[in-house]
């Protein structure tokens, strides 16, 4: 594959089995950056997430949190109210939005609630079993034939 990141070719020939990894990031480089709404992504364990985004004046029923794949989609969508009052500045941004992340296959998204105009995503990665890491016996071999044994914990 050619991509236009010249820093990676280096990377290419030696990484077998990594080529969705760089498909990725040339797709990403491609679209256009969201600056609308702000949010924080926030650590807290080793497996424990949390996206926080920025939804003040938008009530529960006008934001949707959607999973499909490994895309994670946070719509807003204010309903048509005529606001009839005489702005002297209007500083809090009550448009429509899309905001999308993409997510590692083993994340699992827990939840999401609306506190004090933040919309909280938890989330959390799950290992699973086969990706945890396992001791392998190694066992010593003096001419004889050992029997093939299947790996299991």
């Amino acid at each position: 594959m050619v991509t236009k990141f010249k820093t990676l070719d280096p990377f290419m020939r030696y990484s077998v089995g990594f080529d969705r990894l760089f498909n990725e990031l040339e797709l990403q480089s491609q679209t256009t950056t969201q600056n609308y709404p702000p949010y924080n992504v926030v650590k807290g364990t080793d497996s424990d997430y949390r996206i926080e985004i920025a939804a003040s004046g938008f009530s529960e029923e006008e934001l949707d949190v959607e999973v499909k794949e490994d895309t994670l989609t946070v719509t807003g969508t204010k309903n048509d109210t005529t606001d009839e009052r005489h702005y002297l500045h209007k500083g809090i941004s009550s448009r429509n939005f899309v905001r999308t992340f993409t997510l590692n296959p083993d994340v699992v998204v827990n939840g999401a609630k609306l506190m004090n105009g933040m919309l909280v995503v938890e989330l959390e990665h799950v290992i699973p079993e086969e990706k945890q890491p396992r001791k392998i016996e190694i066992n010593q071999s003096k001419g004889k034939k050992s029997k093939k044994t299947l790996l299991t914990e």
